[in-house]
């Protein structure tokens, strides 16, 4: 496995641009049960977004909305409704992970700054990735503020469902360009091919698709990539690519040490996920063996489960959370397994084209 050139620490938080960020935070609070933590708007200073910072566990997202009509941010509204722009990395050094990721054939997209506030300073820079998405590189001085300089601390509790942190981050590209673009994580950020699956892995009769997922040397940084396969029928790389306008990000999977209790707080306060039918689950023990929830368990909430030669894994896929068929989540518990089950990828496919048909999109 490469070492790590540009210092990458985590994933410091994924920033949506959305059409609406106060009611998008009321969203993540009520139903996935995320807290704001920090706010930057008119009332700070802030002319061009009104941002509300989100946590959960280790997980941070930032609810970004554009005041006026001529920001980057408002450009990418509305080439892509509600998105992720940023995959935003907390770094040692911002500038050597900016000017190194340049070095290795990355794009600039913001050159190193300073930004400063009462709290202390932080160091940003940033680079273009697949379509219109970025990573920041954010290295932390003597900032003590609550979240970024510009934010002032605005607490507003939500009820926790149990999410403890980003597991992995998908994205979806064009036909023919998901080497390319895993080329490009491996020589700029140092990734390495984790796992790969090509459209006998991932297909069903109507569609398939192909992946590489593509990981940093602690295996703590995941991002698989997506691109369409040849199919009687439109793919749901293919119908995202259309409605997102381009690449983007596909789905957030967030990881749970207990996916009973976060699925049935989920479904509680009304997040909608993808439906399997009770034929899978006719045929689960045979496939997986031994497990420690109780199949009725696994029933009852559509869990989905897989095993690999290090352990299991249990996932559950939500519907797009907005109206565009776009971005949507993954709840996922790890038993051992470091896979991303590929033992239901056909019963997860055929769930979405489903969904797809009933779009009019298949």
């Amino acid at each position: 496995m490469p070492q790590n050139p540009l210092r990458l620490k985590s994933i410091h938080h994924v920033k949506f641009v959305v059409g609406n960020a106060r009611q998008a935070a009321y969203f993540y609070r009520k139903a996935f049960g995320f807290s704001q933590c920090a706010y930057a708007g008119l009332e700070t200073g802030s002319r061009d977004l009104a941002c509300y910072a989100m946590e959960q566990g280790r997980a941070r997202f930032v609810l970004a909305t554009p005041y006026r009509s001529n920001s980057p941010e408002a450009a990418h509204l509305h080439a892509h409704g509600d998105g992720i722009i940023d995959i935003a990395f907390h770094v040692e050094d911002a500038d050597a992970a900016f000017h190194a990721a340049v070095q290795r054939g990355a794009e600039p997209a913001s050159t190193p700054h300073t930004l400063t506030d009462a709290h202390g300073s932080v160091r940003h820079a940033a680079v273009k990735t697949y379509g219109d998405t970025l990573h920041s590189f954010y290295a932390f001085r003597d900032y003590t503020g609550p979240f970024l300089p510009g934010y002032v601390a605005r607490e507003v509790a939500g009820q926790d469902v149990g999410i403890l942190r980003l597991d992995h981050l998908v994205g979806n590209v064009e036909l023919g360009q998901m080497d390319v673009w895993a080329d490009w994580y491996g020589r700029v950020l140092g990734f390495a091919r984790y796992i790969s699956f090509d459209d006998k892995d991932i297909s069903t009769e109507y569609s398939a698709l192909m992946s590489i997922v593509m990981s940093d040397n602690s295996y703590a940084i995941k991002f698989p990539l997506n691109e369409p396969a040849a199919g009687k029928r439109k793919s749901q790389i293919d119908e995202y690519l259309d409605f997102y306008g381009g690449p983007g990000v596909q789905h957030v999977a967030l990881l749970t040490a207990d996916i009973e209790h976060t699925v049935s707080a989920l479904r509680a306060n009304g997040v909608e996920f993808l439906d399997v039918p009770d034929s899978y689950y006719d045929l689960l023990p045979e496939r997986v063996g031994a497990i420690e929830e109780t199949l009725d368990m696994v029933r009852s909430l559509r869990i989905l489960v897989d095993r690999d030669e290090e352990g299991y894994l249990l996932q559950l896929f939500s519907r797009p959370v907005q109206d565009r068929p776009t971005v949507f989540y993954e709840i996922i518990q790890r038993k051992g397994s470091r896979g991303f089950g590929k033992g239901n990828f056909r019963a997860l496919f055929e769930a979405i084209e489903r969904e797809q048909a009933q779009r009019g999109n298949l």
